[in-house]
């Protein structure tokens, strides 16, 4: 009877061991979801503070610009002939024409071939000296009939300086400085950093006085320029032809021809006018 009433009562229990296991079983999966949606939050949210705010403002760059392709660029497309294959790798650039915008120019875009009024100073890269400016240039001072004034010493009188003025795109300045207005306004300023590829070369070039120290051979240059005027070039006087076609006048840009004796002249790159 004793053991009868003792197995009845392990029945009982087990039957209430049961029932509280099905009704515990959808809580604790409750709980379990609940606790993984919690942590799959707290996740995302850690991602999105880590990332810092971005204000979609670019911050501007003072680097010179240059119109040549830099080592790892992407090279500008190339067609081949038959038979000729490209060669892998990435073209490099031996030197470069370099320039910064000082003030954007509202006038007339530049073009070759024209006659410029420019403003100009030139200095050494490496050391800062400036060896020509446009305002160390007088002009003589021109009576009505278009000769210029002696004074009482019987040397013309001298003026103010001028804007000089030379022809653009007819290889008479140095090719750093011939190339350097490309993309320019008139009214614009600009400063222009001149490998000694593109400047004088190996040529060295004497003082020439006090205000106009001279550069020597592989010299880097910088030149602040700013384009007053364009106008077309005049036409020769003899016949007309095509600008370009007249014979070029000699200018301190432009080098002797090999065995020719030197002229010592400023080493001014832009001439002034005549």
């Amino acid at each position: 009877m004793r053991c009868h009433l003792t197995v009845s009562k392990l029945h009982v229990a087990a039957g209430l061991i049961h029932s509280a296991e099905n009704q515990l079983e959808p809580a604790l999966m409750k709980s379990t979801a609940l606790i993984l949606f919690m942590a799959v939050s707290l996740a995302a949210y850690a991602q999105t503070a880590a990332k810092p705010a971005s204000s979609g403002v670019k911050p501007a760059s003072s680097a010179p610009k240059t119109a040549t392709v830099h080592p790892g660029a992407a090279a500008p497309l190339v067609k081949y002939p038959a038979g000729i294959s490209p060669v892998p790798g990435v073209p490099k650039t031996a030197f470069a024409l370099r320039y910064q915008e000082i003030k954007i120019g509202t006038g007339t875009e530049a073009v070759p071939m024209k006659m410029y009024k420019v403003k100009y100073t030139g200095w050494r890269a490496i050391d800062g000296v400036i060896f020509d400016s446009w305002d160390k240039h007088p002009q003589p001072v021109m009576d009505k009939d278009g000769k210029p004034e002696m004074g009482e010493d019987g040397k013309p009188k001298m003026g103010e300086p001028e804007p000089a003025s030379f022809p653009v795109g007819m290889g008479r300045m140095i090719p750093g400085f011939d190339q350097g207005f490309n993309g320019m306004r008139v009214g614009g300023k600009r400063r222009l950093f001149i490998p000694w590829q593109l400047a004088y070369g190996t040529r060295a070039i004497p003082d020439h006085d006090a205000e106009h120290p001279g550069i020597p051979a592989k010299s880097d240059l910088v030149f602040d320029v700013e384009l007053v005027e364009m106008d077309d070039l005049p036409m020769p006087p003899s016949h007309p032809a095509m600008p370009g076609t007249a014979p070029r006048p000699s200018s301190p840009s432009t080098p002797p021809p090999a065995g020719a004796p030197s002229t010592p002249s400023q080493p001014a790159t832009p001439p002034p006018s005549n």
